[in-house]
């Protein structure tokens, strides 16, 4: 009966308080970061924070990227101008509640103020957990959901070492909680951090399998804020730059890793791919992919790039002017050709490019017997949550999931659910990355 109800009323579409609530986050002021671009930015930015007076500063990071020094520029700027940090290297990948809550007692032991992020997303999502539940004092799962915290966080300072989750402009933290294997996503608009440092010269090493699919994360982020029902003429702009700068950058950076140039664009891609989700919000794709990383622990930007185009192809009827646009920007498809031509064409593109960063088109830890609880999930998550431009039904999920299957006699398309209407509209330092 509930899986009943639920198909009925995503059968008709977004709830009226969906849409009510697209039309208010317009209107939601988010700040946005004050931003350090190019080689050695990092530590500007710590030699700017030592001026701030700030007492003490927890720097939340992992243990690889700790052991490999990449933050000793930014701590000796810290330490030259008399500011006093202690460092938190204990971050796992997908942020789990556990860890967090190791965070926030040293934390408070430490008598910290301030907080610096430096490392890939789940160092992100892990710092702002940390902040905003030492300021309301209350357990991280108490603080899931929209705006559940009376008190913002500390300031939040940011140093990506990846290009893709945009964490250092998003108002999102993603954690995961290991007992239930699920991930959950706490909002709020203070969770901003007050600057960030995007500074190539800590991307250098990063593999190339990380390399793909944080960038690939990217673009999910762009193309699915784009696509969506919320989106705004602002995070028009962000995710048609962001969608530009990929298909242009990311196999550049693939392909040899000390470009400094490709990666300082990857990682602008990013950070603008970032603000378009940060006020678009995403879909479909991160609603799938957030099952299978909480019951997987499937990196996050891996499970994008395999349901990306999957989704895309669901979808595609209900939103071709906007894959045509999007192929434009990614100079992808014929000049003069048909909108039909052009999102096919797109979607085409993105397969091609997975096939050349090596992403498989399979997820080899996908189990037929998890799909009806993956779906359930997910259809859950993105009903609740996400201005999808074309709602899935829970055969139509459990379909889209069984396209990625490791093993299956054919390929074969979706069961498509109702199409709305077009809206006019990532060795050691691998697992370093990967947190």
């Amino acid at each position: 009966m509930t899986h009943l109800i639920g198909d009925m009323v995503r059968s008709i579409g977004l709830p009226p308080l969906k849409r009510a609530a697209g039309a208010i986050t317009r209107w939601v002021p988010i700040p946005q970061p004050m931003l350090m671009v190019g080689p050695g930015s990092s530590a500007r930015l710590g030699h700017t924070i030592a001026g701030f007076a700030h007492r003490r500063i927890l720097v939340v990071t992992d243990a690889t990227i700790s052991r490999l020094g990449l933050m000793k520029p930014m701590t000796d700027a810290l330490a030259a101008g008399g500011t006093a940090f202690v460092v938190f290297d204990r971050v796992l990948p997908d942020a789990p509640i556990p860890v967090i809550e190791q965070g926030i007692a040293l934390f408070g032991k430490a008598a910290c103020d301030a907080i610096i992020a430096f490392g890939g997303g789940s160092v992100m999502d892990t710092a702002k957990a940390i902040g905003l539940a030492a300021a309301n004092a209350k357990h991280p799962r108490d603080l899931v959901g929209y705006f559940k915290g009376r008190h913002g966080p500390a300031p939040i300072y940011a140093v990506p070492t990846t290009a893709g989750t945009g964490s250092e402009v998003t108002v999102a933290a993603v954690i995961s909680d290991p007992a239930g294997q699920r991930k959950l996503v706490i909002a709020d608009t203070r969770l901003v951090p007050r600057m960030a440092a995007l500074d190539p010269c800590l991307m250098t090493g990063m593999p190339a399998d990380v390399t793909a699919a944080t960038g690939l994360d990217a673009l999910t982020h762009a193309v699915e804020a784009y696509v969506g029902r919320w989106s705004t003429e602002f995070s028009d702009r962000m995710a048609l730059a962001a969608v530009g700068m990929i298909f242009a950058n990311l196999p550049l950076a693939f392909a040899d890793g000390s470009d400094l140039a490709a990666r300082e664009q990857m990682a602008l891609a990013s950070t603008f791919a970032g603000l378009a989700f940060t006020r678009a919000n995403v879909g479909n794709v991160h609603a799938i992919a957030h099952q299978l990383g909480g019951r997987y622990h499937t990196p996050h930007g891996l499970a994008n790039a395999i349901m990306l185009p999957i989704v895309l192809r669901f979808c595609e009827a209900g939103i071709r002017p906007e894959l045509a646009a999007l192929a434009r920007r990614a100079h992808v498809g014929a000049p003069g050709a048909s909108e039909t031509a052009l999102a096919q064409k797109f979607i085409a593109a993105i397969e091609a490019l997975n096939r050349s960063l090596a992403i498989p088109r399979h997820l080899d830890a996908l189990r037929e017997d998890d799909i009806p609880a993956l779906a359930d999930a997910a259809c859950h998550e993105a009903d609740a949550n996400y201005p999808v431009p074309c709602v899935m039904s829970r055969e139509a999920c459990e379909a889209l999931l069984r396209e990625a299957l490791p093993t299956r006699p054919s390929r074969r398309p979706a069961t498509r659910g109702r199409q709305a209407k077009p809206p006019t509209k990532t060795a050691a330092r691998a697992k370093a990355m990967r947190a």
